[in-house]
């Protein structure tokens, strides 16, 4: 991208109309990290809060150095709880084990059930294995949503562990519920694992099935003797 274009990019992003900064935003989107982020940060506490969940959100995408210290900026401090929601999911994308401990900090301090979820999302993005133990937590919240994150996130952890907790959501009354754990179930191999897989996939919900099918197919695969298993 030219000079010139970036130069129009920045002059819209200081336009008094919501719209046109929305547009100069969405534009970013083939520019270079290194020469998006000046103009992200021009938007970053914008009074429109479509438009600063946007610039959070790109900080997730557009990587650079300085994009894990905005984002614990405006996780820490930004009064929107949609805003913090977009930071805790932005911090997920940049994979940084720094985000370990903040994000845990807004899982178990954040009174918004939504910022709750964003980080338990990005937890499972981490693959860290200390994080297991809020999102274990997260399995007994009234929000139904939350559990499904962590449900999703203790598979992507691999936390082998967590199968019998996981193992009481094979009933759900939820059938996302139940997708998330068959999809889940595929990354946490043990025999209780492919009992439950079986049983999964011949729940009437032919979503739930057919995730069931795929996560048994692929433990067949990870495992050569998995049918012997009970």
């Amino acid at each position: 991208m030219t000079s010139i274009d970036l130069h129009s990019l920045s002059a819209q992003l200081e336009s008094p109309h919501s719209r046109d900064r929305l547009i100069a935003l969405a534009s970013l989107r083939d520019v270079p990290a290194s020469e998006a982020l000046p103009l992200i940060k021009k938007v970053i506490q914008d009074e429109n809060l479509q438009i600063r969940s946007m610039a959070v959100f790109a900080l997730g995408i557009k990587k650079t150095a300085e994009n894990f210290d905005l984002l614990i900026k405006v996780l820490d401090t930004d009064s929107d709880y949609s805003i913090r929601a977009s930071a805790a999911g932005a911090l997920g994308y940049l994979e940084d084990d720094r985000a370990l401990e903040p994000l845990l900090r807004a899982f178990y301090e954040e009174t918004d059930w939504l910022v709750r979820f964003s980080a338990a999302v990005s937890l499972g993005n981490l693959k860290h294995p200390k994080a297991t133990q809020a999102l274990l937590a997260a399995l007994d919240s009234p929000e139904t949503l939350l559990q499904q994150a962590a449900i999703a996130a203790l598979g992507e952890i691999g936390a082998i562990d967590a199968v019998e907790k996981l193992l009481r959501f094979a009933n759900a009354e939820d059938w996302l519920i139940r997708q998330r754990l068959a999809e889940a179930l595929s990354n946490l191999p043990s025999p209780k694992t492919q009992s439950a897989l079986a049983y999964l996939a011949k729940d009437s919900h032919p979503q739930v099935a057919s995730a069931a099918q795929i996560s048994l197919e692929k433990l067949t695969q990870t495992l050569p003797n998995s049918h012997h298993a009970s």
